[in-house]
């Protein structure tokens, strides 16, 4: 058996693991759980719950071992793999009319251009899918083994609609598929793109009467903004809002939610920050975000980060001798956020300077400025005769998960050698990016 074409490869053994104590090592192949095959992460996760496991596992040598364990229910074995959802990843077949892959320039890293549509993906790694690649095997398989939450991108509930958005005839019962799950105890968090004149006014007031009633296995809702990009050509035509498109989707929204509040006592429906930006507004309260269950989908991110960065701004000694400049570089979005943060910030210590440098995306095109777009050459392009200090703070956001390095491959060394400058990746929270500041 050649084993670099094998999926189940381990990658990884953790310390003081069940696998450890076993003998299981890095390389080592998993073929089955109590005779059972395993075909992707979903069987493994389900499988392992069992407290007596026979694990059959071929060692690098060829020898298949079968491995007898007694566990607790919980209790994980410690391995990962090199693939991890054990199968290859379910290509999107929509045509979606926004869909921003299709509006990426050529020649990036191949990994941008893949469109992914897996149930398994959106309960490992968050992604929102469309539910047009399930069959119904698929949607027993995730009722039986509880496959929750699941992220799905709804759009609309009409289904005619829907069929024109996604580009797929297959599309447009997506009522009766996300009906069913919920009736399972299938949570599920909702996604609409937003589209002027396409799914907004009348189309949203639809899909929100429809759904409501679901709460509270549909969990919430999140409503973004198309984003459209410089090199959208010979597409769908559409549209992007402006400031008084986003009022009416705040004022339509907020209507909403008070409604709700009475209704099912939650907002259930939250507008990305986004909107609120555009529409030149105050953003909604801390609390008004309930927990914040959208905010991978930049629901509340800026409040959560301006909570946390006053919460730990209480902590700091005042007119303490911070004897620094610090340039911190962000989205256009987020810009007048982080200029009354910084100047909460030196208020309290003098002698510290913060400078903010908003990036223009001039990459995708001047309507994209939300920070997780932002190129390495742009920042390299809008920086290089500015005084940026002692070092230069980003934020994790802008980079590649798990990597240094930007949507355009620039990389962090990159930037560091280009602007001559340290630069500290921070973690999108108000304490740390603090400390990024602070700390040496």
């Amino acid at each position: 058996m050649n084993e670099r074409n094998y999926k189940n490869i381990i990658s990884r053994v953790e310390s003081n693991s069940i696998a450890e104590e076993m003998g299981i090592e890095k390389g080592d192949i998993l073929i089955g759980i109590n005779g059972k095959k395993i075909v992707d992460i979903i069987d493994y996760i389900y499988l392992i719950t069992d407290e007596y496991l026979e694990v059959e596992i071929e060692k690098k040598d060829g020898e298949v071992w079968i491995l007898e364990i007694d566990k607790d229910y919980d209790e994980n074995l410690g391995i990962e793999f090199d693939n991890p959802i054990l199968d290859n990843a379910r290509f999107c077949k929509n045509k979606c009319i926004f869909c921003f892959i299709d509006q990426l320039p050529r020649n990036m890293r191949k990994s941008l251009y893949f469109k992914d549509d897996d149930s398994r993906l959106s309960f490992l790694q968050g992604n929102f899918i469309t539910l047009t690649n399930l069959n119904d095997y698929d949607i027993e398989r995730i009722i039986k083994y509880n496959i929750s939450p699941i992220n799905v991108s709804i759009h609309t509930t009409n289904p005619s609609l829907r069929i024109e958005m996604l580009g797929n005839k297959t599309s447009g019962n997506l009522l009766d598929i996300i009906r069913k799950l919920t009736e399972n105890r299938i949570m599920i968090n909702g996604q609409i793109v937003l589209c002027p004149n396409i799914n907004d006014g009348i189309e949203l007031d639809r899909t929100l009467e429809d759904l409501n009633p679901l709460y509270p296995n549909l969990h919430s809702l999140a409503i973004v903004p198309v984003g459209v990009t410089q090199f959208r050509e010979n597409l769908y035509p559409i549209s992007i809002f402006d400031k008084e498109k986003s009022i009416k989707v705040i004022n339509q929204v907020h209507k909403w939610q008070k409604l709700l509040k009475e209704k099912i006592k939650t907002n259930f429906v939250y507008l990305s920050d986004e909107f609120y930006i555009m529409a030149e507004r105050d953003l909604p309260s801390y609390d008004d975000y309930e927990g914040f269950p959208q905010i991978e989908n930049g629901v509340g991110l800026m409040k959560k980060l301006e909570f946390e960065f006053i919460d730990h701004l209480q902590t700091i000694s005042p007119n303490e001798e911070i004897n620094r400049t610090v340039s911190i570089v962000t989205g256009v979005s987020a810009q007048k956020l982080l200029q009354e943060l910084g100047g909460k910030l030196t208020d309290k210590l003098p002698s510290l300077k913060i400078y903010i440098y908003p990036i223009i995306n001039n990459f995708f095109g001047r309507t994209i400025t939300v920070s997780g777009l932002i190129t390495g050459k742009d920042i390299i392009t809008q920086l290089e005769d500015k005084d940026l200090g002692d070092k230069i703070i980003i934020p994790r956001s802008m980079l590649k998960s798990g990597e240094d390095i930007f949507l355009d491959d620039v990389t962090v060394q990159d930037i560091e050698k280009s602007l001559r400058k340290d630069v500290i990746i921070s973690d999108v929270d108000g304490k740390a990016l603090i400390e990024s500041i602070l700390n040496s």
